[in-house]
């Protein structure tokens, strides 16, 4: 019987999905994913499942690499180009994640507008009295804009949330023929003019980074609100930090980073009106299972030579 092929995991994986791996597949679980630990761990590995940001020289520590499948979607955690010149398919998961990412951005808005955090916190510490009048400044989605930024599938979903919950939906996007029905596509300045809540859930590129600067921040509504489940870089953080600290903006959700993890001395710890989050909107037990079980089956087809549909560079294979 041959040996079962090497499986390196940066992180842990469904718990659900490990025996159906195991069965196939030797696997090993890095205990960080540092350079040199990435290195000496990938050099008789055959697939990779990636959770972590890869350095952009980690394929060339990797001879024996056929397989590499993010868990998840986002792709710029792993350099693809130097994957593709190395011949190594790479793939991911589109859809696995696109309802949790957009129930968050519903439960950011519902967060930001109605202030059930801190009326909570107020109620328990200071009493009644001092916890009502914070619902006074509230306001209903029903009747304003929700404006999104990269209409894919997380922005699509989040279109139809707020769609059905009576929002005017506008969306800046680069394919906008594609564009759903209850979906008016709009440039830049109209959106950031028009939104009250702004959502980008957009890819991080070159036409994206710095896309909220600070000249996009002064165009927005004095109340509008941002919520950020795309990459840190799209937005410029001193920009909106500064907006929110002089009442320039009504709030603001920032589930990613421009450096992760955050350590809790930035400047965005002490911000008002600011929800911070450490890059989980893709995250619960719903969508790490359908991450885990799409990741698994991913590599295991790529393993045994097969082209799976979802695989990013298919030019590997011809």
């Amino acid at each position: 019987m041959s040996a079962k092929p090497l499986v390196v995991l940066t992180n842990p994986i469904h718990p659900q999905l490990m025996p159906t791996l195991e069965q196939h597949c030797e696997v090993v679980l890095a205990p960080d994913t540092k350079p040199d630990t990435m290195a000496r761990l990938l050099a008789d590995a055959e697939g990779l499942v990636v959770r972590a940001q890869l350095g952009p020289t980690i394929f060339d520590q990797a001879p024996k690499l056929r397989a590499v499948v993010r868990h998840g979607v986002g792709l710029d955690m792993i350099p693809v180009e130097a994957a593709t010149a190395k011949g190594i398919p790479v793939a991911n998961l589109p859809g696995s994640n696109t309802q949790a990412v957009a129930e968050y951005c519903l439960a950011a808005m519902l967060h930001l507008r109605r202030r059930l955090a801190a009326m909570d916190t107020v109620l328990r510490g200071e009493g009644w009295a001092a916890a009502r009048p914070l619902a006074d400044p509230g306001t209903e989605l029903r009747g304003s804009t929700c404006g999104i930024v990269g209409v894919g599938a997380v922005g699509g979903r989040v279109a139809e949330i707020a769609s059905a919950l009576g929002m005017q939906v506008l969306g800046l996007t680069r394919r906008p023929g594609r564009l759903p029905a209850h979906v008016k596509g709009v440039d830049k300045r109209t959106l950031l003019t028009q939104a009250d809540v702004l959502v980008l859930c957009c890819p991080l590129n070159d036409e994206t980074r710095g896309l909220i600067d600070e000249a996009g921040v002064a165009l927005m509504k004095k109340d509008a609100i941002l919520i950020n489940v795309s990459r840190g870089p799209v937005i410029e953080v001193a920009a909106v930090l500064a907006a929110l600290r002089e009442g320039r903006l009504g709030g603001a959700a920032l589930d990613v980073h421009d450096k992760q993890p955050l350590t809790g001395k930035e400047a965005l710890f002490d911000a008002p009106n600011l929800l911070l989050t450490p890059h989980v909107a893709g995250i619960t037990g719903t969508s790490m299972r359908a991450m885990s079980e799409g990741a698994v089956a991913t590599l295991l087809a790529l393993l045994r030579g097969e082209r799976p549909g979802n695989v990013v560079n298919p030019q590997v294979f011809r």
